[in-house]
């Protein structure tokens, strides 16, 4: 391993490693959402590739590798390779997902970096719903609920906060003790009114934007939940197992996605697709 700090790229025949602490560094969230929101536009107008993520499943545990490519200068190819282990906390006290990203040069396959993945998927994830809500959500919006109080959790408040002037936020887990500890905290940093709540349409239901970022496998956020206009970020759902939206609401909504063809195949869309074709529900969205 060779690294050097005084410059930006690697030497050839070297690669540059980054860990957690060094993307902090370099990194501010507003590089993260114009990364992303250039991203998007590249691949809507066909420039770039993103294809379907390869599964693979162990004993207590599932590795996803993601991989994209990027035409940017002589162009660039980043594979993901994540390990996602629901039990990691309380068995070994290690976080729920781990991982890297493998980045090289597009144009003669050159290995260029390895980067920790759990900032940039922090960081990412949070980005695209600030992107999905300087477009999708009401400028005017004031009250939002947060599903999943985890750290997914508080980036996802500090994504919608960077677009809108929220002044009243709802935050709903299924351990209570979580959405308390999450309200105290978020309150205490923001300064502004955080709630935790038992009843979850005690918040949806007066909100005008809603973000579920839970590891849920049974969708619990149905049409009688959210009112018509209401802008909702669904990013848990983030491999063929779990769900977060039932596919109802989806029926009824306007669905953005990022990635269609891995929307099909994994989370909400891929549960409401499925849903369609066993029992005639129609649960296909009405705008991509």
């Amino acid at each position: 391993m060779a690294m050097s700090r005084r410059n930006a790229t690697a030497a050839p025949g070297t690669i540059l490693i980054l860990s957690s602490q060094d993307l902090q560094t370099v990194m501010r969230f507003d590089d993260y959402v114009n990364a992303v929101a250039e991203a998007f536009r590249m691949l809507a107008e066909g420039r770039c590739e993103s294809p379907v993520p390869l599964q693979v499943s162990v004993t207590d545990g599932t590795f996803y590798a993601k991989a994209a490519s990027l035409p940017r200068g002589s162009g660039y190819v980043a594979v993901k390779v994540n390990g996602n282990f629901p039990d990691n906390r309380s068995r070994h006290g290690l976080p729920t997902i781990q991982g890297a990203v493998f980045l090289a040069d597009a144009n003669n396959g050159r290995p260029l970096a390895l980067l920790d993945s759990i900032e940039i998927t922090r960081q990412r994830t949070a980005a695209a719903t600030a992107v999905a809500t300087q477009y999708l959500a009401r400028p005017d919006s004031r009250t939002a609920t947060i599903c999943g109080c985890g750290e997914q959790g508080r980036i996802q408040l500090r994504a919608l906060r960077h677009k809108l002037d929220l002044t009243r936020i709802f935050a709903w887990d299924i351990d209570t003790q979580i959405s308390r500890r999450f309200s105290a905290e978020m309150a205490a940093a923001l300064g502004i009114d955080v709630t935790a709540i038992d009843d979850l349409r005690e918040g949806t239901l007066v909100s005008d934007a809603i973000v579920t970022c839970t590891s849920s496998r049974t969708p619990f956020l149905g049409l009688e939940d959210v009112r018509p206009g209401t802008f909702v970020a669904a990013v848990g759902a983030d491999n063929p197992q779990k769900s977060e939206i039932k596919p109802e609401l989806m029926a009824t909504a306007a669905v953005i996605v990022d990635v269609l063809q891995q929307s099909i195949v994994m989370g909400d869309m891929h549960h409401a697709i499925k849903r369609r074709c066993n029992d005639a529900v129609g649960c296909a969205s009405r705008t991509w």
